[in-house]
């Protein structure tokens, strides 16, 4: 087998392309709350809102899509390849319960938001120590 013009050592072995191709993409995130909800931001530049499917529970967030190539180019034309291209996903576990029937979500600049509300009882509150003498 033949690997960048070198004979491989282990021709059973697939070339390191053949399991780029193969390996989904994992989507980089941020996630904050906010005295009301569970805040998730995800930048997926090139990403158009149909290729994407978000699912919520009251304790996951899964996120899967797919970045395709808008031209192709041969493998051999490539100076650098940084930039993910194909499948995607993330999961994420909510730190607090939420209400997932009313979470919205948005796309901006290539910037994918998701807002969750918080469920009531799992909202922070903030009390006041008192001091005794």
């Amino acid at each position: 087998m033949m690997v960048r013009g070198k004979m491989s050592k282990h021709p059973i072995q697939p070339q390191k392309e053949d399991l780029l191709e193969e390996l989904e993409g994992q989507l980089a995130i941020d996630v904050y709350q906010t005295d009301d909800a569970v805040v998730l931001k995800a930048p997926i530049a090139g990403v158009k809102p149909e290729d994407l499917e978000i699912s919520i529970t009251d304790e996951v967030i899964n996120i899967k899509g797919t970045r395709k190539h808008i031209e192709e180019v041969d493998r051999t034309n490539y100076h650098a390849q940084e930039c993910y291209w194909g499948t995607f996903s993330r999961s994420f576990s909510l730190p607090v319960a939420v209400i997932s029937e009313k979470a919205e979500a948005s796309l901006k600049n290539g910037i994918l938001m998701i807002r969750i509300p918080k469920l009531e009882k799992a909202r922070t509150k903030m009390i006041e120590i008192k001091m005794e003498d």
